[in-house]
């Protein structure tokens, strides 16, 4: 029967992928992002913003004359992943005067107790 066999399955832990980098500033945002939806092919994932990281998430990031790659758009495929838990912590994204509403995806703000409580309900916790 399935239940027998999901008894055999060791608990699935979960991760919490916490981007802090600026988005073109450092290769760890991109990191991030790749280590992200590679882990969420593996168990449950969730990713939170917080300082610089919220702008990650920016809409109309220009990086033609960085010269770099511009892999925000990438972060459309979160849900694809699986990656259904997407946060931000509230305070910093009105702290650089944005809504919700500004960000490629869907993201919930957290307040920092909330934020607190976030880290606190998952086992492994990495941070970009």
């Amino acid at each position: 029967m399935l239940t027998d066999w999901l008894r055999l399955v060791p608990d699935m832990k979960t991760f919490l992928f916490i981007n802090t980098y600026s988005p073109h500033q450092s290769i760890n945002a991109q990191e991030g992002l790749d280590a992200l939806l590679m882990g969420s092919a593996f168990t449950q994932c969730s990713a939170l913003f917080l300082g610089e990281g919220v702008l990650q998430l920016l809409k109309g990031q220009d990086t033609e004359a960085l010269k770099q790659k511009n892999f925000s758009l990438s972060f459309g495929a979160l849900k694809d992943y699986g990656v259904e838990d997407v946060y931000c912590s509230e305070s910093e994204l009105l702290g650089y005067g944005l809504s919700p509403s500004d960000l490629l995806i869907e993201v919930t703000p957290l307040n920092d107790t909330d934020v607190a409580a976030l880290m606190a309900n998952h086992d492994v916790i990495l941070n970009f």
